[in-house]
């Protein structure tokens, strides 16, 4: 059983957050921009977390999308961090040398707090 990738997009003071939920792979390309594209259109935000909370898949293709994100958030000057993501593909972007250019959180809470608080 294929769980199709979906995304929930909401702005928070200060970042973006995209819910993702489902599997991330080649046919979550079109969710995960649109996404992104929602959650950064008329807003000044500076920061985009990708929430992994409830994916229950990723594959190659899913970290290429993701690096894709990471190069247009760049060369707009945004910062994407994760969150959520469990210990296996924790293991999968260390592996890759992901996490060289996404900073990772255990969940949506943290990233927020740290990202948003008043040391921010």
């Amino acid at each position: 059983m294929t769980s199709r990738c979906e995304a929930t997009t909401r702005t928070m003071p200060g970042a973006a957050v995209i819910e993702l939920t489902g599997e991330v792979d080649g046919t979550a390309a079109d969710v995960l921009t649109a996404a992104y594209q929602a959650a950064v259109t008329g807003t000044d935000v500076g920061i985009v977390v990708l929430d992994f909370a409830s994916v229950v898949y990723i594959n190659s293709t899913g970290i290429a999308l993701i690096v894709s994100i990471l190069a247009r958030a760049r060369a707009e000057r945004r910062k994407v961090v994760a969150s959520g993501l469990s210990a296996h593909y924790r293991e999968i972007f260390d592996i890759t040398r992901l996490s060289d250019f996404i900073e990772l959180f255990p969940d949506l809470d943290h990233a927020v707090s740290q990202l948003t608080g008043p040391a921010a």
